[in-house]
């Protein structure tokens, strides 16, 4: 194994835990995922740094690609994101085994896939968008209503609302709904205080002076 290679190996290794550690479980506290992603890396790496070579490298991608489909299909279900996840870290590992004669590419594409995650999951990004699956105690089959009736319980604006089951015979109606929440209760409490907080200096002042 070449000097390149074992720069490489250690790169994806770091990159791996920089994933796992410092991006998603601070944001996602999902102990168990954590474990996925290193091991699918490591995993992945393994395999293709014994296996890889120019002329198998295309096929043995697509091979471990869908090897991960079918894990994803049997295991239990989770959300996107973290299929984007599960798929950084076998990326990376296939990029880090495979044999190399130059460092600086596939470092870099390593490093582009952390930057993308870090930039598209940040917290700040969409942060007002919600997505919740609901049940209403009524059967609403009135799209308009049905949209009103949950922008009131929810206290948002509904953006998407998709009826998965309309039951006619209990009264009840379950819905995929997309909504946009306000802006944080902290910033509108900040400024209430600050508002707030002259004309309680200026009653405190009054009462001195009446004294």
């Amino acid at each position: 194994m070449t000097t390149p290679n074992l720069i490489l190996i250690a790169i994806d290794l770091v990159a791996a835990l920089v994933l796992a550690f410092g991006l998603y479980y601070p944001r996602h506290r999902r102990r168990d995922l954590v474990v996925a992603f290193i091991g699918v890396n490591v995993g992945v790496l393994a395999v293709t740094s014994v296996l890889g070579s120019a002329e198998i490298a295309a096929g043995l991608g697509l091979g471990l690609f869908g090897v991960l489909s079918i894990i994803r299909l049997r295991s239990s279900e989770i959300s996107q994101r973290e299929v984007a996840y599960y798929f950084a870290a076998l990326a990376m590992g296939l990029i880090g085994g495979l044999s190399q004669t130059s460092v600086l590419l596939p470092a870099g594409l390593i490093a582009l896939i952390l930057v993308a995650l870090w930039a598209v999951d940040h917290p700040a990004l969409l942060a007002q968008s919600r997505h919740q699956v609901v049940r209403l105690d009524r059967a609403i089959a009135d799209e308009a209503e049905l949209r009103t009736e949950l922008a009131e319980r929810l206290g948002a604006t509904v953006t998407s609302a998709t009826v998965q089951q309309l039951d006619l015979v209990n009264d009840s109606t379950l819905v995929d709904v997309r909504f946009r929440v306000a802006a944080p209760a902290k910033r509108v409490a900040g400024s209430a205080s600050r508002t707030a907080a002259p004309a309680a200096e200026g009653r405190v002042a009054r009462a001195g002076a009446a004294r």
